[in-house]
């Protein structure tokens, strides 16, 4: 069996992982001890968010085949996060980066448009909506 073919079924569950998320983010990880990223997978999987390394060979071509140009992100370890809530996944991950500058956010898809790491720091300074509601 070709690579190509090995590599096939991996690519097309991350490009249906995009196409399911409502926020798409991708951060480099370099750095982080095995207890920060232990801490950070724990508080984004308590949350709902799914957080995935991959190769970005892989994620370039899942992202291609959505015809989406992530190309100039995709530079050093990167791992990848979905989240069927726009504003969650990066709330965390903008939250940790703060107390772990190792964590660095690259740039990520919200409502179906790429978002460069500036904008996804300012969807991180969104209020929650409990906290929308309590400014009432």
């Amino acid at each position: 069996m070709a690579k190509v073919e090995l590599k096939q079924p991996i690519v097309e569950e991350i490009a249906n992982n995009i196409k399911d998320a409502q926020a798409v983010v991708l951060v480099n990880y370099s750095g982080l001890t095995v207890e920060q990223d232990t801490i950070l997978r724990k508080e984004l999987r308590e949350a709902g968010v799914h957080y995935k390394v991959y190769k970005n060979t892989l994620l370039r071509l899942a992202f291609n085949d959505l015809n989406v140009s992530m190309d100039d992100y995709l530079e050093g370890p990167t791992a990848i996060v979905f989240s069927s809530d726009d504003i969650a996944a990066v709330k965390i991950l903008s939250d940790v980066a703060k107390k772990n500058e190792a964590l660095e956010l690259k740039a990520g898809i919200i409502e179906g448009n790429v978002q460069d790491k500036a904008k996804l720091e300012e969807f991180a300074r969104i209020p929650s909506r409990e906290g929308l509601y309590t400014e009432e």
